[in-house]
């Protein structure tokens, strides 16, 4: 799936917003007391705005001047000494500012719990929703921009919804000041809204020009995160090769130009400003100028004038601090559209309206013409039908890319075939809730994944209701418990990220315990023993074997000596089924099986030439004996060369081609299997020194 990208309507005016404030709203419908409680108490600050300026002009017109006291006052008030009525109205505009101060701090606590739970709301789904999106969005996205998006951006939705009765309060106060302004000077009134047009034209500047590049801007700061994620993920690999400097100039070069977009942004908010700080300043100037003339001609008292000019700057407030604002609710809208938009990614995995249900499957499960490839990739897995009766033991092996783990990730639903379908106990897995099908699934990985919790959590995830002697119990099947005991915390210990604490056999051991647990009725376990030493796959291979008892097990393997006991073995190429069957079956195939069996093995392949018909006949009749040498290594894959290239019971040109092959990276590998003979021979059929040949030439 691809990234996120920028669509035309982000470059929209305000009125496009609307959309996305209805679906922020809908955040606040179980908080609405609260929004409500904001919005009575931003009603009741607005009125006592419209009163703040009236004390101080009633004291310079009656109190200091000679003008009667305003008819709203009782008559009892009139006997009043001018010192008494001085104290009064200094009072109540004292009490007046209180009262808006405090209400003031009451709203903002109200806004903040409305803020954070809003908030709160929004990344439990997004977070929730992540994790119902199928691999294939994963493989087109970066993690960074994903925490980003959830932990970052989400903010955006209390922000908006808080920042909705301020506005509110803006449009009530200036309707209210500017009625009372009209009814003591309509002229002066109707020369502050002068500003407006100017304002107006301004946000539309705004929109065209700043907006794109605001977006432009959050776009490398996710990137930004995205790379902090990754270099933190492969520190071992940087570290390992010394790449610690290009890692750094790849922040480096990445966040210069964020900070770059950021500048221009900056910039150009700050032109805005002034431009609106300099419309208002000049509002203000006609107001102060045509009301002072309208002092000295008598139509207008100083008391007035100051309540005019109280209400004008109390208009102009906000709209100079408008770029702010804009600035603000524009980068909350950018952020609300790249996360409702994350929410409208819809999994290409989903339950069925109307499920079979499912408790405990029996563990017999049949492939049937299934074919599947990933989006922008030739078919990986094609025509492929087996069956696997309950309790059976299989394994899959076949050279690298040949489809094998997209089985098994198939089995688990992470995907949907293409073509065909997978059947568990007669049932079509896309007619199964997905917790129903996962349940009945336990998976060893590779690569051991473990949170960073103590050991006794790690091995509790299998079943989360497990107590401590289950726990314990399913660590000793699974050969952990030693080596748990011998730790200081024992159980207890923390991990550390992904494990870090424990060597990967032990990691693997916890994992496997995991499994025992869960006790599902189906067992996968993609190549478990691949990455860790003879001694300890000997004790993790003890534990698998009794793990896999009584359960339907699917085993995938390079290492074809850990398969060898197998019920039944599929051998997979270039995503088809080319043979099954069991161990002694298929070496007596003299196929592909046999010939990946010879390699690891260090058998000789000569005298076989003629028992193998297929497409892989030339690996053993090439012209040159390390080239077929070499393609037989190919088609074992990157496992245990080290080890063929010193078993002195190897022939020398297996030996010689696996210490060629070991020296090679992943890449160099994959590329030199895409190669003909032709190809081959090219670079290792006679060149002096191979090696060297091929590491230069790829």
């Amino acid at each position: 799936m691809r990234p996120f990208q920028r669509t035309k309507r982000e470059r929209g005016p305000w009125w496009t917003w609307l959309p996305l404030l209805r679906q922020a709203l809908r955040y606040a419908r179980p908080f609405w007391p609260l929004l409500a409680a904001s919005l009575v108490m931003i009603a009741v600050t607005s009125l006592l705005s419209l009163l703040a300026p009236w004390p101080l002009a009633i004291i310079i017109d009656s109190v200091l001047g000679s003008r009667p006291l305003p008819s709203f006052f009782p008559s009892s008030v009139e006997s009043w000494t001018a010192t008494q009525l001085l104290v009064a109205l200094v009072l109540v505009g004292l009490l007046i500012t209180v009262l808006e101060n405090a209400i003031t701090v009451l709203n903002e606590y109200v806004t903040t719990r409305l803020d954070q739970w809003m908030v709160l709301d929004l990344r439990s789904d997004l977070f929730r929703h992540v994790h119902r999106l199928s691999p294939s969005f994963y493989e087109g996205s970066q993690t960074g921009t994903l925490m980003y998006q959830i932990n970052g951006l989400a903010g955006a939705v209390g922000a908006v919804t808080v920042a909705i009765p301020p506005i509110l309060q803006s449009v009530v106060t200036l309707a209210g000041m500017f009625y009372v302004a009209y009814r003591i000077d309509p002229t002066l009134a109707l020369l502050s809204l002068t500003v407006v047009p100017v304002i107006y034209g301004s946000l539309g500047y705004y929109a065209r020009r700043v907006e794109p590049r605001l977006v432009n801007a959050r776009r490398l700061e996710g990137q930004s995160l995205s790379i902090v994620h990754e270099a933190i993920a492969m520190l071992k690999v940087i570290v390992t090769f010394g790449r610690e400097g290009h890692v750094y100039g790849q922040f480096r070069e990445q966040g210069e130009t964020a900070v770059e977009a950021r500048v221009g942004v900056t910039v150009r908010q700050t032109l805005f400003s002034l431009v609106v700080n300099t419309t208002t300043a000049a509002g203000s100037a006609l107001v102060i100028g045509f009301g002072a003339w309208n002092v000295l001609h008598g139509t207008l008292t100083v008391g007035e004038l100051l309540v005019i000019l109280g209400y004008v700057a109390a208009i102009y407030k906000p709209l100079e601090q408008l770029s702010g604002t804009i600035s603000s609710l524009q980068e909350q809208f950018v952020g609300l559209r790249s996360v409702f938009r994350l929410l409208r990614v819809e999994p290409e995995v989903r339950d069925p309206e109307v499920p079979v249900p499912l408790d405990a499957a029996s563990g017999h499960f049949a492939f049937e013409d299934v074919a599947f490839a990933y989006p922008g990739r030739p078919e990986t897995v094609s025509e492929v039908s087996f069956s696997v009766e309950q309790g059976a033991r299989i394994a899959i092996v076949g050279p690298t890319g040949a489809g094998k783990t997209t089985l098994v990730w198939l089995l688990a639903r992470f995907y949907d075939p293409n073509k065909g379908r997978i059947l568990l106990d007669g049932v079509d897995l896309r007619d199964l809730r997905l917790d129903d099908l996962r349940r009945q699934l336990s998976i060893v990985l590779q690569e051991p994944l473990l949170f960073s919790g103590t050991i006794a959590d790690n091995i509790r995830y299998g079943r989360l209701d497990a107590t401590d002697d289950e726990v314990a119990a399913a660590a000793e099947a699974a050969n952990a418990g030693d080596f748990i005991r011998r730790l200081p915390s024992g159980y207890q210990t923390v991990l550390g990220e992904r494990g870090a604490r424990l060597s990967g056999g032990e990691r693997q051991r916890i994992a496997i315990a995991r499994a025992f647990l869960k006790n599902a009725p189906i067992l996968i376990l993609d190549e478990p023993t691949s990455a860790i030493d003879s001694r300890t796959e000997t004790i993790i291979l003890d534990a698998l074997d009794r793990l896999s008892d009584g359960r339907t097990t699917v085993t995938i393997a390079h290492r074809l000596s850990t398969v060898s006991r197998s019920d039944g073995i599929l051998v997979m190429d270039h995503g088809h089924a080319v043979e099954a069957g069991t161990h002694e079956e298929l070496l007596a195939l003299e196929g592909l099986y046999r010939q990946l069996w010879d390699v690891q093995t260090g058998a000789t392949p000569s005298g076989r030439e003629g028992a193998w018909s297929g497409p892989r006949r030339d690996v053993v009749t090439a012209g040159n004996a390390l080239v077929g040498a070499v393609r037989l290594v190919l088609a074992a894959g990157p496992a245990d060369l080290d080890a063929l290239a010193d078993n002195e019971s190897a022939s020398d040109e297996l030996r010689e081609a696996a210490s060629l092959l070991a020296a090679l990276t992943p890449e160099q590998f994959d590329a030199l299997r895409d190669l003909d003979d032709d190809g081959l021979a090219a670079l290792v059929g006679h060149a002096a020194h191979p090696a060297p040949s091929v590491e230069a030439a790829l």
